[in-house]
């Protein structure tokens, strides 16, 4: 619909079309301004300089141009002003190389009423010229009810993306579950069985043997079961942060003396800090990452290594990195390390849910942080977190 072959003018008053400079009949022009002035389409001609020319009735009402016409207007008065610069760019190359077409092509365009309330538009456009002036027309859809359809049916495919994530999320967790919580039950079963067949005060050796495994097995139990609902907490968004102020000196020899049980025969913590003391954080959030950081280290380092915790406190940031000798990460594997669910190909003999990083991934998110780690396969990792040092106006 570009015009190409008439030219539309506008004298005093009355509307006449020409083709090839030839007056069409009265009954024709009649015609033609009554599709104009009914169409229930916005329909606005402008000028090379911007200026609105012509506009219907409809696009009066549509633009809230009741009480006075938008005649006169410079084009932008209807384009929020956030886009008035490029537009202006872009109506004069249209003016210089005009085309008939749609505008914004996979673009969402917002129009501005008189009273400054924005609504999308879909726009086409056209051009045509009368002696040396080139002219453009816009043909303007509201199509606010068509968005709001549209963002319903968004709303609905993320429900149920979010709706299918939730059940892939419970069906990946029952066949893990089902997976990881037979070792540790055997193993309480087995226990179980054998500490009734030792009756006498010499087999006392034998039953704290068994004891502890099934101390060890209900504790990896727990363990699967708190990463769960540790991870359904944060993904239904029940995660609540209480910062405070500690010291986190303490707070690390205290995690070091806690953990100290879980540590293999000749195993030790080397404790390095530099800097203040003080730091502001959720010390319960940091505290569960710790404890599944200083873990692993244990886990997949051997007898007789040493678990490096090293911390840093400035004015800035907060940083804390756990370094083991263990059996390090491939390098194919390290993109991967916090997404749900992973476990690096070299550890899948050693029990795990695959959730424990991807854990430790959003609770440093929820405290603003990073995490990264550098890893060599057979020769061990090292984890580093950066906190912002937080002042108190930060978490409220």
């Amino acid at each position: 619909m570009g015009f190409k072959r008439f030219n539309f003018v506008r004298h005093n008053s009355p509307l006449f079309c020409m083709e090839n400079k030839a007056p069409f009949s009265s009954k024709i022009d009649n015609r033609f301004e009554a599709l104009f002035n009914s169409a229930s389409m916005a329909i606005i001609v402008v000028d090379s300089k911007g200026v609105i020319n012509m506009a219907n009735p409809f696009a009066n009402t549509l633009f809230a141009y009741t009480e006075e016409p938008m005649v006169g207007q410079m084009l932008e008065q209807l384009i929020p002003q956030r886009h008035h610069a490029k537009h202006v760019g872009h109506r004069d190359g249209y003016i210089e190389k005009p085309n008939a077409r749609s505008m914004g092509l996979g673009m969402t365009l917002s129009a501005l009423r008189k009273d400054g309330t924005e609504f999308p538009v879909e726009i086409s456009l056209g051009h045509f010229k009368t002696g040396d002036e080139q002219y453009a027309i816009a043909f303007i859809a509201d199509i606010t009810k068509r968005k709001i359809n549209e963002e319903k049916i968004i709303a609905q495919q993320l429900e149920m993306e979010k709706e299918k994530e939730v059940n892939d999320l419970k069906s990946r967790f029952v066949s893990m579950a089902s997976h990881e919580f037979r070792t540790p039950l055997s193993t309480v079963l087995s226990s179980v069985s054998l500490l009734s067949k030792y009756t006498t005060t010499e087999d006392q050796s034998k039953r704290d043997k068994h004891l502890d495994r099934i101390k060890s097995s209900v504790k990896t139990l727990t363990d699967i079961l708190n990463e769960f609902l540790s991870l359904g907490r944060i993904e239904e968004g029940k995660v609540e942060m209480n910062p405070e102020v500690f010291d986190i000196v303490e707070f690390i020899n205290g995690m070091n003396n806690e953990m100290s049980v879980l540590l293999k025969p000749g195993q030790n913590f080397i404790f390095n800090h530099k800097g203040n003391t003080e730091s502001y954080t959720d010390t319960n959030l940091l505290k569960h990452i710790m404890i599944n950081l200083i873990s692993n280290a244990i886990k997949f380092s051997p007898e007789n290594a040493s678990i490096i915790i090293d911390a840093e406190v400035t004015t800035t940031h907060t940083k804390i990195s756990i370094t083991d000798k263990g059996i390090g990460i491939p390098l194919s594997d390290q993109v991967h390390l916090f997404e749900r669910f992973f476990r690096a190909t070299n550890v899948t003999n050693i029990q795990g849910t695959g959730l424990g990083l991807h854990i430790v991934g959003r609770y440093v998110e929820l405290l603003n942080g990073t995490i990264h780690c550098h890893s060599e396969f057979e020769n061990g990792s090292s984890f580093i977190i950066n906190l912002p040092s937080f002042i108190k106006k930060d978490f409220e």
